[in-house]
């Protein structure tokens, strides 16, 4: 069975349980159970809501601040969800991870993008979320002298979902407009705090003390590659090929490119990280496979089951990539012989997009992808590798002949290139697939994990090749919530695997140094605690300015068409409020339903 169903079973079994124990009286008066939902209810702590309250002024003055942020985040969200819902109407996209069933339940190591690896860290980000937020609002009741009933939390199964503060209806009817509307702010208003507070000190000292280790961080190896026949797995960095020594992945494939060799010493786990694993030396014997391919690529070769191994090119044997390469020579087309058969394709850099209003597309190049560049400016190209090192020696408003193959096919193009956002070069304006002709050939097969792209998106420094945020959005204070939002996402967003946090299976990759350096391995931990402290109550804020009820955004919206309705020369003020928050609130709950089950209910 899977996961899910383990859930699901794990759920009807603590609310038979729940209900034994409801029908026998074994359950406090305090606690409440209706199925897996379970409210437990207190009257400890008002005494010390009273006391923190008590700087009236100073809080006031806080939620006035927060209500005024609260308010733009509202219009924002209303018409973010809005354009969002008439988009998946008008252009649904197909399903994604995000609308899988389990990725609807905030259970770590279940959901998808909540890894169980930091389940400690995200329960704790997400309970100091919570007491924050209904503790906010417990403040400002006091403060505008609205009683409080009692306080609580609200759980499904074990797992919180939420606090609440329940204000005395009566002395909440009392309220004068505003302490109300104040009140409704102050949760959001303390999420978005310690948010603050939590990247302040992720994107300072934290982030200051880790380093990437050097060498090449192994995500894994390709199945059936020299890589994994050697014992190379997840965790490992290489850190040496046949003497060179390795920083990062361009290193590696230059170490690899040099050599035609076929059986190499790789070192493993050299120099200083922060992990004790164990260093040590393994022999690759070099082989090419086809670790992956592109549908309806020229070979018409699919990945699956037993590897593809490429014997030979052209009738010339060949173990290596760059063997490959000079077996194609200039020709433009290339006989394989693989382990499925030999099949003749034309060799490029397979294009799967081609924009629009791009350089290429502006040039006459047709625009339904699924063509091969082969030669640039009288460059042969044999490979997406190749073709990112011609763009690389060319520049922007430079117009080169490119030669594209397409439905049997060889035609030239005269391209004006456009300037490459990431490194300023040329620019074709195309989507490629990594490797020869949609096939992707490796001759070693370690997958590298982007460890420097993750310390350089969280602001520290990844080292040379690390990606990282560019452009308008770098120079904004907005990066930071950028990040936040992405990085559990990032399989989506930005085509590297989803941000697990600095775990125990991940940090042989990096090392401490810095002005934290003396907490040693626990720096990891104090990093994965804000990441996901930050995260969590990001999330909850933002969501809770949704201007729908129940949430604070709903209630906010109400108070505030009061009051300028109130203004108004209307008969029925209720009715115009009423019309106003419903209609609100409904357009709320439909944007969200689109947005979440649109892609799958519309394919």
């Amino acid at each position: 069975m899977n996961t899910l169903v383990w859930v699901l079973l794990g759920i009807l079994a603590y609310s038979a349980a729940a209900l034994l124990l409801r029908r026998y009286g074994l359950l406090p008066s305090s606690v409440s159970v209706q199925g897996p939902f379970t409210t437990v209810h207190t009257k400890r702590g008002r005494d010390f809501i009273d006391w923190v309250a008590t700087p009236k002024r100073f809080w006031r003055a806080w939620t006035n601040f927060g209500l005024g942020v609260t308010l733009i985040i509202m219009v924002g969200m209303f018409l973010f969800l809005l354009l969002q819902g008439l988009f998946i109407l008008q252009n649904p996209p197909e399903p994604s991870a995000v609308n899988q069933p389990q990725n609807f339940l905030v259970i770590p190591g279940v959901n998808d993008f909540l890894p169980l690896s930091v389940a400690p860290e995200i329960v704790l980000g997400l309970l100091v979320g919570l007491v924050v937020h209904e503790g906010g609002h417990g403040i400002l009741c006091r403060v505008e002298g609205i009683d409080i009933e009692s306080m609580g939390l609200f759980l499904f199964t074990l797992l919180p979902l939420g606090a609440f503060v329940q204000p005395d209806e009566e002395s909440q009817r009392n309220a004068d407009r505003g302490g109300k509307t104040r009140m409704f702010a102050a949760g959001v208003t303390n999420n978005f705090a310690v948010t603050i507070v939590a990247f302040a000190l992720l994107f300072g000292p934290v982030i200051g003390s880790i380093a990437v280790a050097p060498g090449m961080a192994v995500q894994g190896s390709y199945d059936g590659s020299p890589a994994a026949a050697a014992g190379i797995e997840q965790g490992d960095r290489i850190t040496s090929v046949g003497g060179t020594p390795v920083s990062n992945e361009s290193t590696l494939d230059a170490a690899l490119v040099s050599t035609d060799e076929r059986t190499l010493q790789v070192e493993l786990n050299g120099g200083d990280s922060a992990a004790d694993r164990e260093m040590r030396t393994v022999s690759v014997e070099r082989s090419l496979i086809v670790a992956g391919s592109v549908a309806d690529n020229p070979a018409n070769l699919s990945v699956g089951g037993e590897p593809i191994t490429v014997s030979q090119v052209n009738g010339t044997p060949v173990h290596t990539q760059s063997g490959f390469s000079e077996a194609v020579g200039e020709s433009k087309f290339a006989s394989l012989t693989t382990s499925r058969g030999t099949v003749t394709i034309p060799v490029g850099a397979y294009v799967t997009r081609v924009s629009g209003d791009g350089p290429l597309a502006n040039a006459g190049a047709p625009t339904d992808g699924s063509v091969i560049v082969t030669a640039i400016d009288g460059e042969r190209v044999t490979s997406s590798s190749d073709l990112d090192t011609v763009l690389d020696g060319t520049r922007p408003g430079e117009t080169v002949p490119v030669e594209l193959y397409d439905g049997g096919e060889l035609s030239t193009y005269q391209v004006t290139l456009g300037e490459n956002p990431n490194d300023g070069g040329g620019f074709l304006g195309v989507g490629l697939f990594p490797g020869t002709s949609g096939l992707l050939l490796t001759d070693f097969g370690a997958q590298s994990y982007p460890a420097g792209t993750y310390v350089a998106l969280l602001g520290g420094d990844g080292g040379p090749g690390a990606g990282s945020v560019s452009g308008a959005l770098a120079e904004s204070p907005l990066s930071a919530v950028y990040v936040a939002l992405i990085l559990p996402l990032a399989s989506l967003v930005l085509g590297i695997p989803n941000f697990p946090g600095f775990t125990a299976s991940v940090t042989n990759f990096y090392s401490v140094t810095g002005p934290l350096g003396f907490l040693g391995s626990n720096v990891f931990l104090l990093a994965n605690v804000c990441f996901w402290m930050a995260w969590i109550n990001l999330q909850l804020g933002i969501f809770n300015c949704i201007p729908g009820y129940p949430l604070d955004g709903g209630r906010i919206l109400r108070t505030s068409a009061e009051a300028v309705v109130s203004r108004l020369p209307v008969s029925e003020p209720y009715t115009v409020v009423r019309t106003i928050t419903t209609g609100v609130g409904v357009t709320m709950l439909l944007s969200l339903v689109l947005l979440v089950f649109g892609p799958t209910m519309l394919n």
